[in-house]
């Protein structure tokens, strides 16, 4: 571990696959110590079958207009449900969740059997009980690196109280609010 800056000797290749100098373990091992919410992102494929996926790269990028934003490998089974879904909903997971979490990061089998969810915009599922759910119109993709980030605008959204699932340096986990030093 090293905090000295690693910068490739031609920058041009900076964004080229293994032409970085950083070891892809250890980036990840430092990645892990930013606690994110967990999601289970949603769509309906062209055939008719719902489709979703775990995924702890969701993020806000605009109030106004609501934007949002995730990232997919570009590897991923479910790539072309994305690339082609009209819309998508990110289901935000609550903290007794970790089973649904678990069971969408798979990639095989029926990950909707016995899960209850309705139709949202563009028939993307919105699963039951989740603490949020953003539904989203597809506005567009960028390709970065293994990856590649959808872009989408929010058309519709609801979020209750419950404690969100968190995910930090490879385990599941939850929120503890810091209650300070309160004054009666």
């Amino acid at each position: 571990m090293s905090d000295r800056p690693k910068h490739p000797a031609d920058p041009s290749n900076e964004l080229a696959s293994d032409n970085s100098v950083i070891d892809p373990r250890d980036f990840r091992n430092a990645l892990g110590t930013f606690a994110t919410g967990v999601t289970i992102v949603t769509a309906m494929s062209a055939d008719g079958r719902p489709y979703g996926i775990t995924c702890n790269s969701f993020a806000s990028v605009s109030l106004n207009p609501p934007l949002v934003l995730w990232s997919l490998g570009v590897f991923s089974q479910g790539l072309a449900v994305f690339q082609n879904a009209s819309h998508f909903t990110v289901n935000v997971l609550g903290a007794s969740q970790q089973v649904l979490a678990v069971r969408f990061a798979r990639s095989s089998g029926d990950k909707f059997a016995g899960v209850s969810w309705t139709p949202g915009l563009g028939n993307a599922p919105i699963l039951a009980e989740v603490v949020a759910n953003f539904q989203c119109r597809s506005v567009n993709r960028y390709y970065g690196g293994d990856h590649v980030i959808f872009l989408g605008a929010v058309e519709a959204y609801a979020y209750d109280q419950g404690a969100p699932l968190l995910f930090a340096r490879g385990a599941f986990g939850r929120f503890l609010a810091d209650v300070g030093d309160k004054k009666s």
